[in-house]
């Protein structure tokens, strides 16, 4: 599903990524941890084709097949809509749409009917316990509710890699765990592949394989 071979990201003089070198299954659920500054975040960026690395011939990135480098920017961005989905911290919804609006952005930038984008995104209401919250709007949710709204606009065009950074890391105790079960129910329920960088060691430990990044380098 993922393919990244020598890896590296600098900024100015600071070496961020030192020759990462990662192979992810489909279907298969990953963290990375590590402290702060050992680059995850940035590979997952990187990985979830939002930045670039330093290309150089003993590079390369393969995501569900397709040689990333090989893309034209607008080809990257159709890819990035179709196959990826993103989850943040901060969940990032738009306070003046609705859930369901929420939701149905990433399906509306791939030009799909507004009905069908909509029918999705009640179904994925519906999958996460939220079918009575559609039309209110984030100030209106809890955070729980909030990060759930966020993982269904991640979903809503069934794409093929869940990249998260640190989801659940705003989250009470109790939301976080919720959060954490229902990845591996979306996993069984849809065979989504997930990238999760989390700082919560429960999470990490669940994880089907926890990476530990020290340094710009996987160890």
């Amino acid at each position: 599903m993922i393919l990244a071979n020598n890896i590296h990201k600098y900024y100015g003089d600071l070496h961020v990524l030192k020759g990462v070198n990662l192979h992810i299954k489909r279907s298969e659920i990953v963290s990375i941890v590590g402290a702060s500054g050992a680059g995850k975040t940035t590979l997952l960026q990187i990985l979830g084709t939002l930045d670039n690395p330093e290309k150089n011939k003993a590079s390369e990135l393969k995501i569900n097949g397709t040689d990333i480098y090989g893309l034209s920017s607008r080809e990257l961005s159709k890819f990035r809509n179709k196959h990826i989905g993103f989850i943040f911290q901060f969940h990032q919804l738009l306070p003046e749409f609705t859930a369901l609006e929420n939701i149905c952005i990433p399906a509306f930038i791939q030009n799909k009917p507004k009905a069908e984008a909509e029918k999705r995104g009640r179904e994925l209401l519906g999958f996460l316990g939220l079918e009575n919250r559609a039309n209110h709007k984030p100030s209106e949710l809890s955070g729980g509710e909030q990060q759930r709204i966020a993982v269904a606009r991640a979903l809503v065009n069934n794409p093929a890699i869940i990249f998260a950074d640190e989801p659940s890391g705003n989250l009470d105790s109790e939301s976080a765990e919720n959060l954490h079960k229902l990845f591996f129910r979306l996993r069984e329920e849809f065979q989504q592949t997930f990238v999760i960088v989390t700082h919560n060691e429960e999470l990490a430990d669940m994880a089907d394989r926890k990476l530990t990044m020290v340094d710009g380098e996987i160890i």
